[in-house]
Order: structure tokens, then C-alpha cells, then sequence
């Protein structure tokens, strides 16, 4: 499992002309899954971003996590960040979970996060998403499980 964490100050998903998921202060994360994952990694990545400590504290240093500073995640289905181009230019999702698991998992991974009192929005999975957000700092994370 993969995630790519963004600190925002808002982010939006439209999928077909309509807004799927809208925040503001908090994370947008892009997720990934691969062979292998399962429940476990869900737990582990959901603990580890409620936890994360990169919101920044009274004295600008990044000590506190996303519930310190109510905010909320909007989390975007991203097979590609699996992409493998070793073998030339156009990129290979051999690496990626196969459609049916993975829309399982990132539901789950979605519940997992809400179950720590979080807004949780999200896009559509396997859909054409257009994302607009604003990352904050820029602070972006990449996490593997």
C-alpha cells in the first residue's frame, strides 16, 4: 500500500461535473494498493496518518497531527501510483492490485480512517477524477505499507 499525503488548505474532486468530495484544512491522500495488502496494512496506514505530525504548532514547528487541528481528509483512489517504467516510456500497472481487491480495500481503508472520528470525503474509484487543491507549505508525504 501506498499513500501520498498532501497537507491542503482545501481540496475538491469532480467526477463527471460533480463535486464527490470537498475539505478544507487537512490531508488529501492519494492511495494505492499492491498484491499483499490487506486489512493489517489498512490499520497500520490509517493509524500512522491520524497520527502524523505535520501540521504546524504555535511555533511554526510540525507537532501536531490532523485532529489537533480539526481537520478532515479527502482520499482519492490512485492505481498509478504503482506505475512501473523500467521496460521504456509507457508505464506498466503490473504492480497494481487488481480492480475488484482493491476498490474492497480502499473502502475499508476509508472506514478505518473514519473510525478515528475524522470527516473522511473521496472520490469515485476507477472513475476520471479531476483534483483541484492548494497544498499547504508545500508539505507532501510519500508512506509505504
Amino acid at each position: 500500500m501506498r499513500v501520498v499525503v498532501q497537507r491542503v488548505l482545501n481540496a475538491k474532486c469532480t467526477v463527471n461535473n460533480n463535486i464527490t468530495g470537498n475539505i478544507t484544512n487537512g490531508y488529501l491522500l492519494l492511495v494505492g494498493f499492491t498484491n499483499g495488502d490487506n486489512l493489517e496494512s489498512i490499520k497500520k496506514a490509517a493509524k500512522k496518518i491520524v497520527n502524523l505530525r505535520i501540521f504546524e504548532d504555535e511555533n511554526q514547528k510540525m507537532n501536531l497531527n490532523i485532529k489537533q487541528v480539526n481537520g478532515s481528509i479527502l482520499s482519492i483512489s490512485q492505481f498509478t501510483l504503482y506505475a512501473n517504467t523500467d521496460n521504456g516510456n509507457r508505464p506498466s500497472f503490473i504492480d497494481s492490485l487488481n480492480h475488484h481487491d482493491a476498490d474492497n480495500l480502499y473502502h475499508l481503508f476509508n472506514n478505518e480512517l473514519q473510525n478515528y472520528d475524522i470527516k473522511v470525503e473521496t472520490g469515485i474509484f476507477g472513475e476520471h477524477m479531476e483534483l483541484e487543491f492548494i497544498n499547504d507549505g508545500p508539505v507532501t508525504i510519500i508512506l509505504d505499507f
